[in-house]
């Protein structure tokens, strides 16, 4: 089987990567030619543990392939999934001129049947003005040619994909065609033999079903926020509270941990195009509005906690963070909570120091040299007046606290993800702050470590 992935971004590779693992011819479609060009050379857009092995492991055994020519990708191509960005327009809408320019490229170069599949994220009703674009184009070549549109939202993690896709929780697929559903058995067969769920579902529900799981897991996060919040004013410990809630199973412990909001390309972006889907359809999504504006507010907890701390006064003062990406385990920093987090420190007249494993190039196009940058964690902290943890990258987790104490001007750690124990901490001679502890009360003059 030959199948056609129309945009090389993060979807796009992961999948066509993942595709290929299993024995299927894929061609990966971008209009970017250096993008292109950087592939064919072994170099990968982003940073995915494993992608970059797989990718060229596959590309060596000639079942993976990269070009700029959608002409050429579609002749022979039985499937062709559609994987292209779509922004939020300034109205929180989804941009679709990417999404529906594949599907009139789809229209101007087929000539036998196709299954066009969207794996974009795309709003409810999205599939049918695909149909609609590539029958246009049918239509203006005077030819009939059958086609079939389908929908397969992605559910990959970040730092996990390959895994999610190899294994994963559930395969949705919305379609109407009983071809269609063959080619997609077909083709996910080799991800199903472990009893994987296919879910096969109308188109409409399937389009549903990505926003509305992404809406979900952007309102655990937003909940156990404002109950981390609570928990500082009333003098409870948010950390036993979420052992005490995730114990039950209709609740579970996962995206339960409260911190400084979420970020990345998916959670603010599904959000905003679900609310306006619903205000398309005269439906105020309540729930959703709050859940947005609880996480722009939580990612300025840590600022308001360091400009605390120094009294209002953080002009001259050294601030360093690690951590700048949205996430463990990834480069992306859309969305992060660093972004506002260094703009507030900047604006405030602070000097910032920044590290993180993967992110620092990525950086460099956010801050450019605004911010100094720093190749070792603990370099970051000569001189710096306290420590900030905005991701919770491993390496963060177990430090040598003998050396953050000495190198630091004042003991001082925010810890935004909550990797640390307040007790523990108490101890090492340091004032600790985090995420859901009123842990001011137990502020301790700054001590040595023995």
């Amino acid at each position: 089987m030959k199948i056609a992935i129309v945009g090389s971004g993060y979807v796009g590779l992961v999948t066509g990567a993942c595709f290929s693992e299993v024995g299927i011819n894929v061609v990966c479609v971008d209009i970017d030619s250096k993008k292109i060009d950087n592939l064919n050379n072994g170099i990968i857009p982003i940073y995915e543990p494993g992608l970059e092995e797989m990718i060229v492991r596959n590309m060596k055994k000639d079942r993976l392939n990269f070009t700029t020519n959608i002409a050429e990708a579609i002749k022979e191509c039985q499937v062709l999934f559609i994987s292209v960005g779509t922004p939020p327009d300034e109205d929180g809408s989804a941009d679709l001129k990417y999404v529906l320019s594949v599907a009139r490229d789809c229209g101007k170069n087929m000539n036998d049947y196709l299954l066009v599949v969207t794996k974009s994220t795309v709003p409810v009703g999205t599939s049918e003005k695909v149909k609609n674009a590539i029958q246009d184009e049918l239509n203006k070549r005077n030819v009939n040619i059958d086609f079939d549109v389908a929908s397969n939202p992605e559910f990959l993690k970040e730092g996990a994909a390959i895994a999610d896709f190899l294994k994963p929780d559930r395969i949705v697929i919305g379609l109407n065609s009983s071809k269609a559903e063959e080619l997609m058995k077909s083709l996910y067969k080799p991800f199903t033999l472990n009893g994987h769920p296919v879910i096969f579902m109308d188109i409409v529900s399937a389009e549903m079903t990505k926003y509305a799981a992404n809406a979900m897991l952007a309102t655990k996060i937003s909940f156990i926020n404002d109950i981390a919040n609570l928990c500082e004013i009333v003098g409870a410990d948010i950390n036993l509270v979420r052992n005490g809630i995730g114990s039950d199973s209709r609740i579970g412990n996962k995206f339960i941990y409260p911190g400084i909001g979420y970020g990345g390309s998916c959670f603010p972006k599904d959000v905003q195009a679900l609310i306006r889907t619903g205000g398309e359809f005269n439906y105020n999504l309540r729930v959703l509005k709050a859940v947005e504006e609880v996480n722009k507010d939580q990612k300025l907890v840590i600022f308001n906690k360091i400009n605390k701390f120094f009294e209002g006064d953080l002009a001259g003062k050294t601030i360093a963070l690690w951590g700048l990406s949205f996430k463990p385990q990834t480069d992306d920093m859309r969305e992060a909570p660093s972004l506002i987090i260094v703009k507030k420190l900047l604006e405030a007249g602070a000097i910032v120091k920044v590290y993180d494993p993967v992110a620092m190039e990525e950086a460099k196009h956010h801050f450019a040299d605004s911010v100094s940058y720093y190749k070792d964690q603990y370099e970051a902290l000569i001189d710096a007046d306290c420590l900030a943890i905005l991701t919770e990258w491993p390496e963060f987790k177990i430090p040598n606290f003998k050396i953050i104490h000495k190198l630091l001007n004042t003991p001082t750690i925010f810890d935004g993800r909550n990797i640390y124990d307040k007790d523990e901490m108490k101890q090492y001679g340091f004032n600790y702050y985090c995420i859901g502890v009123d842990t001011a009360k137990t502020k301790i003059p700054a001590t040595s470590i023995n």
